[in-house]
């Protein structure tokens, strides 16, 4: 072992406590390794940040933006909502449905871009459902990885397998499209059910940063309300009228927000109290529990489980509250509510008026405001953010912030074209990916789908470094040889195995091989030495090939890989997590890998 390459190894410890230690987050790592690297002469200056302008890298940005701007149209609401229809508030059934549509999206295109695409699908589903969207994204990161798997055209490493299997010169038979899919779809399989079984122990329980809402936090604060029920007056219901003749709010203090009219097929999502109810509507309302009981029970009416024909209208990435102030030249100064014709004009409901020393949840349009007075507001987040965008003077402050944004619908079609041209230069024209993912991208923000700003603010830029900080890392385990002298040392030591127990090390070596370089410079470097290796041990050198290229998505236990990377923040994940869920998904995945190909492959 040369000094440079003992010298390698001890930054690859320090990097790995680093990450298990958590003392500097997982970006400044990066950063380090990057400065780190051509200082101890590992790797030359230039070198040390090629990773910024790296194919995946870019790729990764293009991806992100582009996810963006189909979550900015509303596109992937309209992912998320058959799922959720099919799924239920179900945490195995959301799992299954998320982990096996990314899998199968995997099989066709990069994994990477596959996972970034459906993120803002999974959170808001995580929103919509009140899953902490932690125990959603490390499901669908692994199943993203492993979905590569399913086809020889899933993964980078499968992809460079028929160019590398040579032997004395000549070429071996090379493997088609889908030789390999029993084993990835056993692979898929096994990681689907690994989390349905097991999730609830090696998942994390804790919330990421934006699934405790502004609107829950809200109704803490103001105790008359604790959640949005929905309400079906029946066919034969007795009681009907309108709001204000059935005392809804003054008589329960129940707030309604939304009535859908069975007779006309329409909804109102600002009922005034003139508002009629008839048999067969349906009424959104705010308030405590036991008096929308209370009130439903003298009604006659039905309390439905969960939210139903208001379900996307009035999800937590559709609608919420909002606390808001008079402000000083307010035009409402001096005026009630009804004066001002409040609901029409602005568009949302009020909920409480904090006036003085005291809350009002009922009369509030015929109390005259003050400049300071607070309002606390229900609507649809469009109108909100319109709002609070008007020019001053504003009538309104906002006192807390919002959870939506103004959404661009009309733009919808655009962002699918630009998915649609990056997607077809990377499948026809053979395009390098980068260079056509930010095509993509471009043609989002140029046709106005996101503004500049808005792509800038997308990107995770934490991921960014992270993942340019460890290309350097992986080039210096090549140049330096330590990559070389630790694979034929193992495989030195293995004397004359049977051919499955070749197998099982080959995987084990590849899958920590991807840990610290890169999947595809672990591939490049392995499938030589494993298949002379199977040569002499009288094994299939193809099967050996095979193992090396499947091995290298076994990866886990660290954020390293690009998919890992990219969902560790938004799930609020730590190393540690990583290392509880991937240990027993590293092991798993090599047992079924390696059981699938004596069983099925006649090993």
């Amino acid at each position: 072992m040369t000094p440079e390459m003992l010298l390698t190894m001890i930054v690859l410890v320090f990097v790995i406590v680093l990450f298990v230690f958590e003392w500097v987050r997982v970006d400044v790592v990066g950063i380090l390794m990057m400065v780190l690297l051509p200082l101890l002469g590992l790797i030359s200056p230039k070198d040390a940040f090629v990773g910024l302008s790296s194919n995946a890298v870019v790729s990764i940005i293009a991806v992100i933006i582009m996810g963006a701007g189909l979550d900015k149209t509303g596109v992937m609401n309209q992912v998320a909502s058959p799922i959720i229809k099919i799924a239920g508030k179900s945490e195995s059934r959301i799992i299954t449905f998320i982990g096996g549509t990314v899998g199968v999206i995997s099989a066709l295109m990069q994994n990477i871009g596959a996972a970034a695409l459906f993120l803002p699908a999974a959170q808001r589903i995580s929103k919509r459902i009140g899953i902490p969207v932690s125990r959603i994204l490390m499901p669908m990161g692994f199943c993203a990885i492993i979905g590569g798997t399913l086809t020889l055209v899933g993964a980078s490493p499968t992809i460079l397998l028929n160019d590398l299997m040579t032997i004395g010169g000549e070429k071996l038979e090379p493997f088609g499209l889908f030789t390999q899919t029993p084993i990835g779809l056993c692979l898929l399989i096994s990681a689907i059910l690994y989390f349905i079984v097991f999730g609830r122990f090696i998942l994390p329980a804790s919330k990421g940063e934006s699934d405790e809402g502004v609107t829950n936090a809200l109704m803490q604060a103001y105790r008359a309300f604790e959640t949005i029920y929905e309400i079906h007056i029946p066919e034969d219901a007795k009681t009907t009228g309108t709001l204000a003749d059935l005392g809804v709010q003054t008589r329960y203090l129940v707030t309604t927000v939304a009535v859908a009219h069975a007779a006309e097929k329409d909804k109102n999502f600002v009922p005034r109290s003139s508002e009629e109810l008839r048999p067969g509507d349906d009424l959104a309302v705010v308030g405590r529990r036991k008096n929308v009981m209370k009130m439903a029970d003298e009604m006659g009416w039905e309390v439905k489980d969960s939210l139903e024909s208001f379900a996307e209208a009035l999800s937590r990435t559709s609608a919420g509250m909002a606390e808001t102030i008079v402000s000083p030249r307010s035009e409402l100064i001096g005026k009630t509510m009804s004066e001002v014709d409040f609901k029409t004009i602005y568009g949302v409901t009020p909920l409480a008026l904090f006036k003085g020393n005291r809350i009002y949840y009922s009369g509030l349009t015929h109390i005259t405001l003050s400049m300071g007075d607070t309002l606390l507001l229900f609507g649809p987040w469009d109108r909100f953010h319109i709002l609070k965008n008007h020019p001053q003077p504003r009538s309104l402050t906002f006192s807390t912030p919002l959870e939506g944004e103004i959404l661009r619908p009309e733009k919808a079609k655009l962002a699918l074209v630009w998915l649609g041209v990056a997607l077809l230069q990377v499948v026809f024209l053979k395009m390098q990916l980068s260079v056509a993912l930010m095509s993509g991208a471009l043609g989002m923000i140029i046709t106005g789908v996101l503004k500049i700003d808005e792509a800038y603010s997308a990107v995770d830029w934490m991921t960014v470094f992270l993942l340019a900080g460890l290309i350097p890392l992986g080039m210096a385990f090549e140049q330096t040889g330590t990559a070389a002298y630790i694979a034929e040392g193992v495989l030195g030591v293995l004397g004359e195995p049977a051919p499955i127990v070749l197998l099982g090390v080959i995987g084990l070596m590849t899958s920590f091989f991807t840990l610290v370089i890169s999947n595809v410079g672990a591939t490049v470097l392995l499938v030589p030495l494993c298949m002379n290796m199977a040569m002499m041990a009288g094994g299939d050198p193809r099967m050996a090939a095979l193992v090396v290229g499947l091995s290298a998505s076994n990866t886990f236990v660290l954020p390293t890989h690009q998919v890992n990377a990219l969902i560790m923040r938004p799930g609020s994940y730590r190393t540690v997590d990583y290392a509880k869920a991937g240990a027993g998904m590293t092991v798993l995945f090599l047992a079924v890998e390696l059981a699938v190909l004596y069983f099925f492959y006649g090993i």
